[in-house]
């Protein structure tokens, strides 16, 4: 379901591109079982299952009831704003480059957590 969603005429053509022809690093897994009790959406039922059977670090979500019920389920959540200022810190991006150029794709994030991060990522930035 994830790998579909990734593919649909609204995404991003340069996410469609990368999908199209993914790294040799890149497997695409599905869950044996799906938890139906989960009242989300599939892609995010999808991961939540995944991330469950194969005992995620973490699971990479935004959507706020997915959030809920992967927190529900035990599981640690990362978001991508979350994601990309732990890349950040590691110096592996430039922040408010990739969230301007995230910004110009159709992600909906929290116009106030991207603010936010950009204020500590400037923060840290002024502490080296």
């Amino acid at each position: 379901m994830v790998f579909s969603e990734m593919q649909q005429p609204n995404t991003p053509p340069a996410v469609r591109a990368w999908a199209a022809a993914l790294p040799a690093w890149v497997a695409i897994q599905t869950p044996k079982t799906m938890n139906l009790t989960l009242e989300i959406d599939a892609g995010e039922l999808e991961a939540i299952c995944l991330a469950q059977e194969i005992h995620a670090v973490a699971v990479l979500m935004d959507d706020r009831a997915g959030r809920n019920a992967a927190i529900h389920c035990g599981l640690t959540v990362v978001g991508t704003i979350g994601l990309l200022e732990q890349a950040a810190a590691f110096g592996f991006i430039d922040l408010p480059a990739t969230l301007a150029r995230l910004h110009q794709t159709n992600a909906r994030l929290n116009p106030e957590l991207i603010l936010a991060a950009l204020a500590r990522d400037k923060a840290r930035r002024e502490k080296k």
